[in-house]
């Protein structure tokens, strides 16, 4: 996938080029059944101030590391799943999802004396009610044996090991024994190994690539109390080297929920960026599970692939917003995901149109941040900069030089992206909140029908230097220069482009 490790932003013809690529995935972990009890409640109990919940309809679906593994096989993975099941009528429904969805289950234990954990949630008006949950309290070691012994052989050839291990026991005993042996650095060669584990930690000495904890995981790796809100990210930043350390990885990516993600990453590759920041785009609130298994099945279908880790991150956060945005536990296809991404397109907002949401942010209290450019040649210049600016605020707007002011402005040969292409590119960044275009030789117009209260600027500039700072300053807002990053420009890359043929080196 040469061409694909190329690309620093997300398109709508990705997923299907992912899914065309058919990566073999391992996913090995605790599963779990996912019930969801749904009805009418129009009284209640004689026997306790309870509500009588009349069940209307019941939905079942594949949990935990299944989850994982059905969303990979949702987005075109080849998965083998590796696990220990009851021989109960949970455990016999979990293993048939399985299969119908075409994930190889030959390595899934049934064992007489499992109980398959289930979680039944009862619900109502989109209101969970009560959530019952039915565990085992031990799981019987010979399965745990018999588990182990096939794990060698379900890692290998596969492209990826995705390790769930939600502290139920399947991962425990002779199966950590079999996968510290079978994914050690010095034989997993060029395989992806990735933990999502409620302790990270105790994977450490496996050296995984990537460990993908949320905020409590990562809370309690680190052994200290995260602040809440938009303070989070920036101490997952200032702790990055211990939770590298903790946890073992080359790389982690935290989940934080609404938040979205932060990456830290080390290692001599240069071609990856130190940090790099994902925005969730959240609605209003549904009864969803498992957006987490969405994101890491995404995640490391695209790492498995050979895109970036970056971009990686980025189309994971994507296909976690398709799900989270439905009730209940579920999965985000290939083809889901392409219309989540198509959904960028032509989404320029005419000056109008931005004005009417940037008046209703404001009615919501959110600060709104301005900025424009070009926007060519997506690189990851363009990303971190972009990053920086939707921290200096609540809402991003990037304003889009039109074709005809970029001709002006970089010569006859340019833009090689149209606008409307150009747009859809910036839209699709978690980051972005809303995109326009303009055709005049300054924003200054766009800037005084908004009143942003920050003007971003990137570049080798002053505040006085800018001919939109009077215009920012009489609406009351304040002018921020950013990160200037000339090895990245555009120019360069266009540059490396014509020096290298049609497939440049990153």
């Amino acid at each position: 996938m040469a061409r694909l490790s190329n690309q620093e932003g997300l398109a709508d013809w990705l997923p299907a080029r992912l899914a065309q690529e058919r990566p073999v995935v391992t996913v090995i972990g605790d599963s779990i059944l996912d019930g969801w009890w749904d009805g009418t409640i129009e009284r209640f109990c004689r026997e306790a101030p309870a509500p009588v919940v009349q069940v209307q309809r019941r939905d079942f679906a594949p949990g935990g590391a299944a989850n994982t593994a059905m969303n990979l096989a949702a987005m075109g993975a080849e998965v083998r799943f590796v696990s220990v099941v009851g021989e109960d009528a949970a455990g016999l429904q979990l293993l048939e999802q399985l299969e119908d969805a075409g994930i190889d289950v030959s390595h899934v234990v049934s064992h007489p004396e499992m109980v398959t954990t289930t979680k039944y949630r009862v619900s109502s008006g989109g209101q969970v009610m009560l959530r019952l949950d039915d565990t085992a309290t031990g799981l019987p070691a010979e399965g745990l044996e018999v588990m182990a012994a096939l794990v060698p052989e379900a890692t290998g050839g596969a492209a990826a090991v995705v390790l769930c291990d939600y502290g139920a026991g399947a991962l425990a005993g002779p199966v950590r024994s079999a996968l510290l042996d079978s994914l050690a650095p010095a034989k997993r060669q060029d395989r992806l190994v990735v933990v999502d584990a409620h302790d990270p930690g105790a994977w450490a000495g496996l050296k995984p690539h990537l460990a993908t904890p949320n905020a409590q995981e990562a809370s309690r790796l680190l052994g200290v109390e995260f602040p809440g809100g938009a303070a989070r990210c920036p101490f997952v930043e200032a702790h990055a080297e211990k939770l590298l350390r903790a946890s073992g990885a080359s790389a982690v990516v935290v989940t934080l929920d609404r938040e979205g993600t932060l990456t830290v990453k080390s290692g001599p590759d240069t071609d990856e960026v130190a940090t790099h920041r994902t925005w969730a785009r959240p609605q209003a609130e549904k009864q969803a599970s498992g957006a987490g298994d969405t994101f890491v099945a995404a995640l490391t279908l695209a790492r498995a692939a050979g895109l970036p880790l970056t971009t990686s991150v980025d189309l994971a956060q994507a296909a976690a917003d398709v799900v989270v945005h439905r009730p209940g536990t579920s999965v985000c296809t290939t083809d889901e995901l392409t219309r989540h991404l198509s959904g960028f397109a032509d989404t320029a907002l005419t000056a109008g149109e931005l004005a009417r949401h940037v008046e209703e942010h404001r009615r919501e209290g959110r600060r709104i941040v301005l900025t424009n450019g070009c926007f060519d040649v997506l690189h990851r210049g363009h990303t971190r900069y972009l990053n920086q600016a939707k921290q200096l605020g609540d809402v991003l707007v990037v304003a889009l030089n039109s074709d005809s002011s970029v001709r002006q402005l970089k010569g006859p040969d340019r833009p090689v992206n149209h606008e409307a292409d150009r747009a859809a590119v910036i839209a699709a960044l978690s980051c972005v909140d809303h995109v326009t275009v303009f055709d005049t030789p300054t924003p200054i117009p766009l800037i005084e029908l908004l009143g942003p209260d920050v003007y971003a600027k990137g570049g080798d500039y002053t505040p006085e230097m800018l001919a939109e700072t009077a215009a920012v300053e009489r609406c009351g807002g304040t002018v921020t220069i950013l990160d200037y990053v000339p090895e990245h420009s555009t120019t360069a890359v266009l540059e490396r482009i014509r020096s290298t043929g049609d497939n440049p080196q990153p």
